[in-house]
């Protein structure tokens, strides 16, 4: 490849069943790149889909020649085709977007003059009002960041998700990572690189339904907190140490209700007392066993993905295949 032919820009677009917002999409991205007089390329990353998208992506490459389109053989989760993209852009810079459109692509070209402006390798793109989002999912998101800075004390900013520009030092930073799993909204602000912060106006969704339901939050939010955290871990052994404390004072309490003559409460007393030490010890094998599945499925090393087509060579890219 030439110098003449890398893009200074790389704008990865993770989607799945985004046919109904594609043309949208494109009708709004196109202008904004086009606009920015550098070189780039858009990586759009077909997570999988099961509707029209890969049909309606080579419709838009078709028009669009910077449109680069990577196909995944199988549905392999948003973080892991946000991986994909990063594994296969080569730009000097390189924008993370969604393509449902509640992150305006107009922030783009305020992010890369701020990356060059003040020499920073990550840009994040903050929230700086989520009037659009559900007050249920503005509320757990401020508690569960601000739950995850209390336990890991990541440097992640609050109200930014994976809107975000990154150097390609950055970006080789991340791809070189063997973490499995990985949730980049975190991993990208632990690698401690320089970086500012734009805000905007997070939209409402411009067609077609949610991608992250409340399922794949809390398998999101638990990825997060194993991740980066001991916390759960010692969470775990202090629910052991207070039901030992708790147990050591029944067996006082048992020890002198005999001496002084008295018969023990029945049965109720019993089962809420059982019920209780089975509960901790429920929860903390919970706990242990998120750690133990982690490390289970870091072990069998199997990649998160796997590339099915590439349009910029005609055919899957084995090298792009990511290795935990």
């Amino acid at each position: 490849m030439t110098a003449m032919s890398v893009p200074e820009l790389s704008i990865v677009v993770p989607m799945f069943n985004e046919e109904a917002v594609l043309p949208l999409f494109a009708a709004r991205l196109r202008p904004v790149a086009d606009g920015l007089e550098t070189a780039y390329e858009v990586v759009a990353v077909d997570d999988g889909s099961s509707d029209g998208t890969a049909i309606a992506l080579q419709k838009q490459r078709r028009v669009w020649p910077q449109l680069r389109v990577v196909r995944l053989r199988a549905n392999a989760g948003h973080q892991a085709a946000i991986s994909a993209g990063l594994a296969l852009a080569t730009g000097a810079y390189v924008v993370t977007l969604d393509a449902d459109l509640q992150d305006p692509p107009e922030v783009i070209a305020e992010m890369l003059a701020v990356a060059r402006a003040e020499s920073v390798d990550v840009v994040y793109g903050v929230r700086s009002d989520r009037s659009s989002d559900s007050r249920f999912k503005r509320v757990t998101a401020r508690a569960f960041y601000r739950s995850m800075d209390a336990m890991a004390g990541t440097a992640a900013p609050r109200d930014a998700g994976d809107y975000r520009l990154m150097s390609r030092a950055t970006v080789e930073a991340v791809n070189a990572l063997p973490e499995y799993g990985r949730v980049l909204r975190f991993v990208v602000p632990a690698l401690g690189f320089p970086s500012a912060s734009v805000t905007y106006r997070r939209e409402e969704r411009a067609a077609g339904s949610s991608k992250y339901p409340f399922t794949k939050m809390l398998r999101l939010s638990i990825d997060s907190m194993t991740a980066f955290s001991l916390a759960p871990l010692r969470f775990a052994t202090l629910l052991g140490l207070v039901g030992g404390a708790a147990s050591l004072a029944l067996l006082i309490f048992a020890l002198y209700a005999r001496v002084r003559g008295h018969v023990v409460a029945g049965w109720t007393s019993t089962v809420v007392v059982v019920s209780g030490v089975g509960a901790v010890q429920l929860l903390a094998l919970g706990i242990l066993g998120e750690y133990v599945g982690r490390l289970y499925a870091a072990a069998q090393a199997r990649p998160s993905y796997y590339v099915a087509y590439d349009s910029a060579t005609g055919s899957a890219n084995p090298a792009a295949t990511r290795q935990p």
